[in-house]
């Protein structure tokens, strides 16, 4: 989606009053379905407005306006999936990406102070997923309440019914999800959910396994170093991922080296690889790729905070 489609898509719904005024060309009602169906459609889009832009402060800023418009086109359109998974992706970026990294780094010096902050990303993080799983309910009837409290006949063959034209929503609903477990680890009921996540991801993985050069593999990195080798998990699985993950994005993002670092390293107390490996996100150049500029000036930031709790980090 072009910048000016996107801009114009915030304008239009307050020109709609007269276009709904030519009552003798069309029913008013259906011309501002029409309306909105165009607007949702604009606004699912990935676009690039946002991923190729060298100011994430500004991106944290504008993303609640996006949100709440794409909100009240949900509400306008129960029946559009695209606005749906996007809601997901914006809820889900905006909790992993600012709010979650915020909790990390005040937890460092004030575990009460960081408690908000982690409270606040895991309910954002659950309006994620509770918008994604509104998508699957359209998409499969029953789904919804199948996979939050079916049995894992019931989710697969939920799961089953999704095709290669949904992995998105699968990703963004397993992201989702996942993102909500890990800032709730005091929350039991939560916690025995991710078993699910898990089914959600390896169905988008057997669906598109390349999907956005290499995300699925890049989630699989963190996840499977959640889960033991019994599990389906470990560090042997995390690193299979890891390389996939390079050689599906060609070395344009950042964040699987980061992810590899922080998850696989630090368990293995690989210290110097764990520095050789951030040492080379940090000296990256985060404009040589601009469709994911955004993506990875985040994951140096990232580095940078990893690195300097190395000794924490580390026994030696």
């Amino acid at each position: 989606m072009t910048t000016a489609t996107r801009v114009a898509s915030f304008f239009l719904p307050a020109g709609l009053a007269g276009l709904v005024g030519l009552a003798g060309l069309v029913s008013g009602c259906s011309l501002k379905t029409i309306a909105l169906r165009s607007v949702a459609d604009a606004m699912s889009g990935t676009g690039t407005v946002y991923s190729r832009d060298d100011d994430p402060e500004l991106v944290r800023a504008a993303i609640p306006f996006g949100l709440k418009t794409m909100e009240a086109l949900a509400d306008a359109l129960p029946k559009h999936v695209g606005i749906r998974v996007a809601l997901a992706r914006t809820c889900t970026t905006l909790s992993v990406g600012f709010y979650k990294d915020e909790a990390e780094r005040a937890e460092e010096h004030d575990v009460k102070a960081s408690r908000p902050m982690l409270l606040r990303s895991k309910h954002l993080s659950l309006r994620a997923r509770d918008y994604a799983l509104s998508a699957v309910e359209i998409r499969v009837a029953g789904g919804k309440q199948a996979l939050l409290t079916g049995d894992e006949a019931a989710q697969k063959a939920v799961l089953d019914k999704l095709d290669e034209a949904d992995v998105e929503l699968l990703y963004w609903l397993g992201a989702s999800w996942g993102a909500a477990i890990s800032t709730g680890k005091d929350d039991v009921e939560l916690i025995g959910q991710l078993s699910r996540v898990g089914h959600v991801m390896e169905r988008a993985l057997a669906l598109d396994e390349s999907w956005d050069s290499g995300s699925l593999h890049t989630f699989f990195v963190l996840f499977d170093m959640g889960r033991g080798s019994d599990q389906g998990g470990g560090p042997k699985k995390a690193t299979v991922h890891y390389r996939r993950a390079l050689e599906l994005d060609h070395g344009a993002r950042l964040s699987p080296k980061v992810a590899f670092a922080e998850a696989v390293l630090v368990e293995a107390q690989d210290k110097k690889g764990f520095k050789q490996l951030l040492g080379e996100v940090v000296a990256a150049d985060a404009n040589a790729h601009l469709e994911d500029r955004l993506v990875n000036i985040l994951a140096q930031r990232r580095a940078e905070w990893l690195l300097s709790r190395t000794d924490d980090l580390f026994a030696e």
